[in-house]
């Protein structure tokens, strides 16, 4: 019998199995992995990113400030709020889910304009080409105790302060008055970084707020507006300071927030600040952040904001209010805004 046929029969029929699997065997992770940074030279906070890998899908970034970014391309660009050197990273991965990364260190600086502030120098009641008032009682659903008024009795600028002030007392049936202070329709703005130092009420019931309401709230009514807490405390957790976004899907006692315990916030000034870009929300207290949002074309914070500045009494958040309360007020050295 002749076997030499049958042999290389079989030659011919294992190499082309080697090869049809050589051919099919792709789950390989990315190679030849880079990395590039352009840092605007505008002191913008600008930073354009290039990454490219051979065999990868997807780049998922890491740009060192507490905000990531998923990119198909590989071509990116962000906004640094802040001076400083940041560690930037990248991982590249296959269409099997192998990865590949890649680190870098860029110094970023940027250079903020004051765009808007009051400082209160201006004794007498807050200057009305920058502040209004809302009026009444129950806080717009709160279920709060207070009347709002625009007495100076609730609202005064004294040696460089403005004072809200929460009094017990009986004013068109509340037994309670204070102030609410509102920027809309005298100033609003989209992104930049907010600062205001304040002193904070004390009391059981006491809920001192400063805060940010979008511009488009007459036609898209709450939460689709948006709403950005900077800073809010209620008397019965001394010190416990409460920063907040509220949007749908995240909304009153659902909302995205978290909270930071200080000292003395009753009896000292301490700055309350928001950096807020197109890619995060940052809340902080005394420049220690307190809660991070990566922003999005998803949820309302793309658009104008004004401010908000109040006292209220009770209410959902501000509690069972102390029957021994008298009054209590909100001191605010200044507000600015930067950009």
């Amino acid at each position: 019998m002749n076997t030499l046929p049958v042999l290389a029969v079989l030659m011919v029929f294992a190499a082309l199995s080697c090869s049809k699997s050589d051919n099919t065997d792709t789950d390989v992770a990315p190679i030849n992995l880079t990395l590039t940074a352009n840092v605007s030279t505008d002191s913008s906070g600008v930073v354009s990113f290039v990454a490219s890998a051979t065999n990868a899908i997807a780049y998922s970034f890491d740009y060192g400030n507490n905000t990531t970014e998923v990119s198909a391309s590989g071509v990116v660009n962000t906004h640094y709020s802040s001076s400083g050197v940041y560690t930037v990273s990248v991982v590249a991965q296959s269409k099997t889910g192998k990865k590949t990364s890649k680190s870098i260190v860029i110094t970023v600086k940027v250079v903020q304009g004051l765009i808007w502030s009051d400082d209160f120098d201006s004794p007498g009641p807050p200057n009305s080409a920058k502040w209004g008032y809302d009026l009444g009682a129950g806080g717009w659903g709160n279920n709060e105790a207070q009347y709002y008024t625009n007495l100076t009795d609730n609202a005064v600028v004294e040696n460089g302060i403005l004072k809200i002030i929460l009094k017990k007392e009986s004013y068109q049936g509340s037994s309670y008055t204070s102030a609410r202070l509102l920027t809309k329709g005298k100033f609003s703005f989209k992104y930049g970084k907010i600062e205001a130092r304040a002193k904070l009420p004390a009391g059981g019931g006491t809920w001192p707020a400063i805060w940010m309401l979008g511009d488009n709230i007459s036609t898209a009514n709450w939460p689709a507006c948006g709403e950005i807490d900077i800073m809010e405390h209620r008397g019965s957790e001394l010190n416990k300071i409460f920063g907040t976004l509220h949007y749908p899907g995240h909304s009153g006692g659902n909302a995205d927030g978290n909270s930071r315990t200080i000292t003395n916030a009753t009896t000292e000034f301490h700055k309350y600040s928001v950096d807020w870009t197109a890619a995060a929300i940052k809340i902080y207290v005394d420049d220690q952040l307190i809660h991070s949002v990566a922003n999005s074309t998803g949820i309302p914070f793309n658009h104008d904001f004004f401010f908000i500045l109040n006292v209220a009494m009770g209410g959902t958040f501000g509690g069972a209010v102390d029957p021994a309360f008298t009054n209590a007020t909100m001191e605010v050295d200044y507000i600015r805004v930067y950009k």
